[in-house]
């Protein structure tokens, strides 16, 4: 695969010793920045936006990821809403120049169809060694959209940023859709799925929808049942199996298959179906600084600010360890799409499930480029011929 993941290979025994020996260990692969909580949507699935903190500024954030070096290979910048911010540029010219990953992912309501473009260009040529990907957020077709998301014209505002995210000619740019799967889009999901993927975006992701502290969604049911779930799924696996991928969407579809399996047998079970390594070799960082093992837990082992933004102090300290203990006895689990990828790679079996996934894929576009389809590459064609992004 390319994008160095072969690279990783080397470094995975050591994150396996280090969850199963312990020991002080490396620091994580893959990180999450919360740029903030504060977000221009109401969706029905978030609350976030309730959450009031003082965010990192940009020399913040130099000053921790200054102490973090170039282990990591994948950072994902998250909200509430990224882009609301005015210095998300210089941020990402901050992760680049101090850690130089592989991919920067950051997903977007689509709210600001007049800038986003050019504020990507900027991101994608200031870091030229890493892959840009946007994730476009489209949850339903046209009006059922804004409903969700309780916005005005959100789904127009969205696919014309997502129309000017395509139509840029950045060769390290991959534009997604990513749908979160809520009772309020499960039973309609097969249709969404078709009109979607018929915008022909480079990748196509879901997640289900979660209750959770950080999001303020706790006891609101949103979650979609088991039973309607694992149609959902059922439903896109046989879908994205027949698709072309190219490029880091193809790397990306590959674990992506493996994890909607997971993912489907984690909601159901209600169990870690891989062993987890957040806390191990992926982390998330809230807009104020406290650094966590993941969302899901949203438990701190530490203030950046108060430890003189010295990440591995924090890392290595005795709050993470009594947190990975907890991890390690199983105490939770989760179906969260963003360490999912890390622990589908430092599981052995499921590491050889995606690459078996990716050698389909690959023989998959080698098929179609033989029959001569018509169909672009790194593009999906949808069910109906016309002719998808991370966490």
């Amino acid at each position: 695969m390319s994008k160095g993941i072969g690279s990783l290979l080397p470094v995975l025994p050591s994150y396996w010793a280090f969850r199963n020996i312990g020991g002080k260990g490396p620091l994580p692969l893959n990180f999450t920045l919360s740029l903030l909580y504060a977000c221009n949507s109401r969706c029905k699935t978030c609350n976030v936006y309730e959450r009031k903190v003082k965010i990192f500024s940009v020399e913040e954030y130099d000053r921790f990821l200054s102490t973090v070096g170039r282990v990591p290979y994948w950072f994902t910048l998250s909200g509430g809403e990224p882009f609301i911010r005015k210095d998300i540029v210089d941020i990402v010219k901050v992760v680049y120049e101090r850690c130089r990953p592989k991919i920067i992912n950051i997903p977007h309501n689509g709210t600001f169809p007049d800038t986003t473009a050019g504020r990507v260009e900027q991101m994608a040529r200031a870091c030229p060694e890493s892959e840009i990907i946007i994730n476009v957020s489209l949850d339903e077709l046209g009006p059922k959209h804004d409903e969700i998301r309780q916005t005005k014209d959100n789904f127009e505002m969205a696919t014309r940023t997502f129309e000017s995210l395509k139509a840029l000619d950045v060769p390290n740019l991959t534009v997604g859709i990513h749908t979160v799967i809520s009772k309020f889009n499960v039973e309609n999901f097969p249709n969404v799925y078709r009109g979607l993927t018929s915008m022909n975006p480079d990748s196509y992701i879901t997640e289900i929808a979660e209750e959770r502290d950080e999001l303020q969604t706790l006891g609101t049911g949103i979650t979609p049942t088991i039973d309607q779930y694992g149609r959902a799924i059922d439903f896109l696996l046989s879908q994205v199996r027949t698709k072309r991928f190219d490029g880091v969407a193809r790397i990306t579809q590959s674990f992506r298959l493996e994890y909607y399996k997971l993912a489907k047998q984690a909601v159901r079970e209600k169990r870690q179906t891989t062993p987890c390594y957040a806390g191990w070799a992926s982390c998330q960082i809230s807009p104020d600084g406290d650094v966590w093992p993941c969302c899901i837990r949203g438990e701190s082992a530490g203030s950046l600010r108060e430890n003189g933004y010295d990440f591995p102090a924090i890392w290595r300290g005795e709050r993470m360890e009594g947190i990975r203990r907890s991890i390690r006895n199983r105490e939770c689990a989760c179906p969260l799409a963003n360490a999912s990828y890390t622990n589908i790679m430092l599981s052995p079996t499921a590491l050889a499930k995606a690459g078996v996934n990716y050698l389909k894929l690959s023989a998959a576009a080698m098929l179609r480029s033989h029959d001569g389809d018509g169909v672009a590459p790194g593009s999906i064609a949808g069910p109906t011929g016309a002719g998808p992004a991370p966490s």
